[in-house]
């Protein structure tokens, strides 16, 4: 086989394709860049891999620039690495920009995962790349982890990572709760997607009535898509037990006074500095989770 010309075409024909077929030009470069990978794998095998090279200081020449030795070598890497996959479980929302984010990716469960976020939330490539680089997937939880690949059914709890990634610009010289909300509320839209799907903003320092004395909740979310009210406490400290309490006391507070009889149990979240398994592994209630923060 003259492995150069079938490159060579596949390139020229895409090129041209892309010119009268806009709506689906995402598709057919795709396709045509897995089938260069492939023929890029079948020619190393049969010339070694120097002939990658080789090719490239024809391509840029004879196609156009684009094609060079590193774009090349990333066509063999996407082949090499979707060889196994079926085309109808591939994303041809995505474009070859979002896919070569993937590249750098040793899991293959964690490339599903980006995939399947980027086409939920139309993710652009520099916003897929944030979120590889804060290693989103890495920190879910592995029980998280077992139900994406069982496509088991998912509750709101699994898809709050752990560390929580909390934006800081600013060196303080003394750190307090109070700074520590004052950075969440700085970038609340970071913050909400750390914590998963579905939430929205309802108000910090939320004031609620216990007897004869006013308590303020650090933060009152709502979930859309869990259809539940999620109260969230923040601590500079290690998870204590009078944590559990306070943030259950205030969740049923919330249950009793707040949410309607169309809503779900309130859940409870305690966003601290370092986390304690033996406090969580008496906690009876599955309501409430402990995330530990990292600031960024």
């Amino acid at each position: 086989m003259n492995f150069y010309y079938e490159i060579k075409q596949e390139l020229i024909n895409n090129e041209s394709y892309k010119k009268i077929k806009d709506y689906s030009k995402n598709k057919n470069d795709l396709i045509t860049y897995y089938n260069v990978g492939k023929l890029l794998a079948e020619a190393g095998k049969s010339y070694g891999q120097e002939i990658i090279k080789k090719y490239a200081d024809k391509l840029v020449v004879e196609v156009q620039k684009k094609y060079n030795e590193r774009t090349l070598r990333r066509m063999k890497q996407f082949f090499e690495t979707f060889k196994d996959e079926k085309w109808s479980t591939m994303s041809t929302v995505l474009n070859w920009s979002h896919y070569v984010e993937f590249l750098s990716l040793k899991d293959k469960n964690a490339i599903k995962y980006y995939i399947k976020i980027t086409e939920n939330y139309n993710l652009s490539v520099r916003e897929l790349r944030i979120r590889i680089k804060n290693k989103e997937y890495e920190r879910l939880p592995k029980e998280t982890k077992n139900k994406l690949m069982e496509n088991a059914k998912i509750k709101l709890n699994d898809l709050v990572k752990d560390p929580i990634i909390i934006r800081d610009d600013k060196s303080y010289d003394k750190f307090s709760e109070k700074i520590l909300q004052k950075l969440v509320l700085e970038d609340i839209s970071s913050f909400l997607k750390e914590l998963g799907e579905g939430f929205s903003f309802v108000d910090n320092e939320y004031k609620i009535r216990l007897g004869d004395r006013y308590n303020y909740i650090d933060l009152l979310l709502f979930n859309i898509k869990f259809n539940c009210y999620v109260v969230i406490e923040l601590k500079i400290v290690e998870l204590k037990k009078d944590h559990i309490g306070q943030i259950k006391t205030y969740m049923n507070y919330i249950d009793k006074n707040v949410k309607t009889i169309y809503q779900e149990n309130t859940i409870g979240i305690v966003i601290c500095k370092k986390g304690n398994k033996f406090i969580m592994e008496y906690c009876s209630d599955e309501r409430i989770l402990s995330r530990k923060y990292i600031l960024n």
